[in-house]
């Protein structure tokens, strides 16, 4: 890791992220001023933080992409999800009393990322309540995530896990998704092989259960999907 200097572009990113967004300007300023602030630039396919480590501060992936694993109990590297800048990460087991890191964070691209301190972290959310429910908003939805794919890894079959995957990331009123991974990602997330799932995904378009169209796009037929067992 490099460390490199923190200057009004990376101050913009770091504002932008669901953990400060939406705040009053006056408070937006004191961010910066109130953390402990240090700036890393990171080479891609570089191990972060691993699994088993102690979170000791608020890690913030500013820009580039991270790849999330976890080593099970039979020694199998199973992927959890990709971490897209910018975006805080690891938040729920900053202040969590056993807060060691259940799984290793890896660069898939060069990347730069942002640590605040466990105390000026602290001293930050307690003095501004408008922060501290951003960032047990922030904690909540990290556990959503995993939850998520536990669901998806408790499926017996491709078909199921294909189908909870696309309806967890279905927006309300919706019946048209994008794809966030590529089909090699997805098939390492739903831990299936990349020609099985290409070979479900036929399947099931030809049975007209999904119409995949252009940039990842995929329309769902909820009617059919209503009658297949999830």
């Amino acid at each position: 890791m490099k460390t490199i200097t923190f200057d009004n572009y990376y101050k913009e990113k770091l504002l932008s992220i669901p953990l400060f967004d939406n705040l009053p300007v006056n408070i937006k300023n004191e961010i910066p001023k109130r953390l402990d602030i240090k700036l890393y630039e990171i080479n891609e396919n570089t191990v972060v933080l691993e699994q088993g480590n102690v979170c000791c501060n608020l890690y913030i992936l500013l820009e580039g992409k991270l790849e999330v694993n976890i080593i099970d109990a039979n020694a199998n590297e199973v992927l959890i999800e990709y971490i897209e800048a910018p975006r805080a990460f690891a938040t729920p087991h900053l202040f969590k009393k056993d807060n060691r890191l259940p799984a290793t964070f890896k660069t898939l691209e060069k990347s730069v990322l942002l640590t605040a301190t466990k105390d000026s972290t602290f001293e930050l959310i307690s003095k501004y309540p408008d922060i501290l429910k951003n960032f047990l908003c922030v904690s909540g939805n990290c556990n959503v995530c995993t939850t998520m794919r536990l669901d998806v890894l408790s499926r017996k079959t491709i078909r199921e896990r294909i189908l909870v995957y696309l309806m967890k990331r279905l927006d309300k009123g919706s019946s048209t998704i994008r794809l966030p991974h590529t089909i090699t990602q997805l098939a390492e997330y739903i831990n299936v092989s990349r020609p099985a799932l290409s070979t479900e995904f036929n399947k099931m378009e030809k049975e007209g259960i999904i119409t995949r169209k252009d940039s990842n796009y995929i329309e769902l037929n909820l009617k059919a999907i209503k009658n297949i067992t999830l």
